[in-house]
């Protein structure tokens, strides 16, 4: 039986390059796979998906007012082995259901790459119905510049962390940095300098 995953890490871990290196897996055995990701993701253009490290692939986008379940049955069902949806924490709660619902209906596997929480260790959307109807949940671990296990994802602007502001800023070194919540709590309370990864 097919399964919905929802694989999560916080910024740096790879999650996108883990989503096209499972791309190519599936396609390298002659499966067909359906790469997408959300509209609201526009850092690396509006149809591509690129990873930290390089690799990328073309994408389909998805806008936020698209039934998901509708476009496939209507448009990949005859064609579609697996779904890899990757920065998953920015669909809306209505498309991660459709998602489920393709599951159910046509035994194909989604996976879903993406966040989990914030800036401000708050649930996304998205990753909120993931957690809460996910069949397999995964964590892609990546590590705090102390070597403890990273769990934050760190906005920082002009050197401090932020804890205010909109939930959606795209970005990537040039404005997070994964933290271990201990970090995250010291750095916020001594208002502490953040370098970021790749600034002198």
């Amino acid at each position: 039986m097919a399964k919905l995953y929802f694989k999560y890490g916080a910024m740096g871990s790879s999650k996108t390059a883990q989503a096209l290196i499972t791309k190519y897996n599936y396609e390298e055995n002659g499966l067909n796979v359906w790469l997408i990701k959300p509209g609201a993701d526009t850092r690396d253009g509006k149809d591509a998906v690129k990873s930290r490290i390089g690799l990328q692939a073309a994408a389909q986008v998805i806008p936020a007012d698209m039934d998901v379940y509708d476009y496939f049955a209507a448009n990949k069902a005859a064609c579609c082995d697996v779904i890899i949806l990757d920065e998953c924490q920015f669909m809306t709660p209505q498309q991660i259901d459709q998602l489920r619902a393709i599951v159910n209906d046509y035994n194909i596997p989604v996976m879903c790459f993406g966040l989990r929480t914030d800036f401000q260790t708050k649930l996304f959307p998205g990753s909120m119905r993931l957690m809460e109807i996910a069949d397999a949940i995964q964590e892609i671990k990546t590590i705090c510049d102390c070597g403890a296990k990273a769990t934050v994802n760190a906005r920082i602007i002009d050197g401090y962390i932020v804890t205010e502001g909109d939930q959606v800023l795209l970005g990537g070194n040039d404005a997070y940095i994964a933290m271990c919540h201990r970090c995250y709590i010291h750095g916020i309370r001594e208002h502490k300098k953040i370098k970021l990864h790749g600034q002198n």
